[in-house]
C-alpha cells in the first residue's frame, strides 16, 4: 500500500460518512488550494480508493451501465420488494396509472394480483403479463421495437400510442438520480420514451433503491423538478434524503 498523508485519511473517512465529497468543500475544511485537493483525488483515485468526477470524488463508480433484467432481477431483491409494497399504497381504485420497464415495477404488478379496478398502461411486456392474472385490471400494452434486454417496448410507435392517453399517476424506474443531472436511465430511447410518459402523468413516482442515487445514466430523463415522490430504502443517506426533500419531493423510505 502507498504511504498516504494525514489529509488522504480525511478524505476517505469523509468518504466512508457521506459516499462522495465536493472538491470546494474539502478546499474550505482543510484550507488549501483546489489544484492540491484535485491532485488528492487524482493520487487516491490512482489506488483505486475513490472515483473521480466533476467538481469531486465518490466511494463508488456514478456512472450507470445497462444490465440485462435477468441480472437486475437478482440485484437489491429486497430492497426492490419493500420499494414496490410501498408504491402499492399510493395506488387507488379506479387509478389511470402507468408502469414503466423494470424490476421493481415487477414486483409491483406482481403485487397487484388481488387489486380492484384499475386501468395500467405499460411499456413491459413482464408487467402486462404479471397483470393479466387479474381480471379487473385493464391493460394497455404500449406497442413497437422490442428492446430484448430489458422486455421493453421503445421507439416512435409507442411515443405515438402514448401520446393519445393521460394518466393521473406515473411509476417510472430509473438507473440513476443526481441532484444537477436530475434522473437518467442507460439507454436513450427508453430516456426518451420515459419523458413522454412524465408529460402525460399528473403525478411522477420514482421507484429507486439507494444504490441509485448519486449516480448517471447515459440518458437524461427529467430533471428533479418533474419528480413528486421517490420511493427508496432506508439505505439513503439522510443527507441526500434532506437535499431531495427541500427541493420539493417526497421522499418515502418504508
Amino acid at each position: 500500500m502507498e504511504k498516504l498523508i494525514p489529509r488522504h485519511n480525511a478524505i476517505l473517512h469523509e468518504l466512508d460518512k457521506k459516499d462522495y465529497v465536493l472538491v470546494q468543500e474539502l478546499c474550505e475544511k482543510y484550507n488549501v488550494s483546489s489544484v492540491t485537493i484535485r491532485k488528492d483525488l487524482n493520487y487516491l483515485e490512482s489506488l483505486g480508493l475513490l472515483f473521480r468526477n466533476h467538481g469531486g470524488a465518490s466511494k463508488h463508480v456514478r456512472y450507470a451501465y445497462e444490465k440485462n433484467v435477468d441480472e437486475k432481477e437478482n440485484i437489491n431483491v429486497e430492497a426492490k420488494q419493500s420499494i414496490a409494497k410501498a408504491a402499492l399504497k399510493l395506488i387507488e381504485e379506479n387509478d389511470c396509472i402507468i408502469l414503466a420497464s423494470g424490476t421493481t415495477m415487477h414486483y409491483l404488478a406482481r403485487m397487484l394480483v388481488n387489486f380492484g379496478r384499475l386501468t395500467v398502461l405499460t411499456s413491459s411486456l413482464r408487467v402486462a403479463l404479471e397483470l393479466c392474472n387479474n381480471p379487473n385490471i385493464n391493460i394497455i400494452q404500449l406497442g413497437g421495437e422490442v428492446r430484448k434486454s430489458s422486455t421493453s417496448i421503445v421507439g416512435s410507435i409507442s411515443e405515438t400510442i402514448l401520446s393519445q392517453f393521460s394518466c393521473n399517476k406515473l411509476f417510472l424506474g430509473v438507473d440513476g438520480i443526481d441532484m444537477e443531472f436530475g434522473i437518467s436511465t442507460s439507454n436513450a430511447a427508453e430516456a426518451h420514451l420515459n419523458q413522454l410518459m412524465i408529460e402525460c402523468s399528473d403525478k411522477v413516482m420514482i421507484l429507486a433503491d439507494s444504490s441509485k442515487l448519486n449516480k448517471k445514466g447515459f440518458g437524461k430523463i427529467a430533471s428533479l423538478d418533474k419528480i413528486d415522490y421517490l420511493i427508496t430504502d432506508e439505505g439513503i443517506l439522510e443527507e441526500d434524503k434532506k437535499n431531495l426533500e427541500e427541493i420539493g419531493l417526497t421522499v418515502v423510505t418504508k
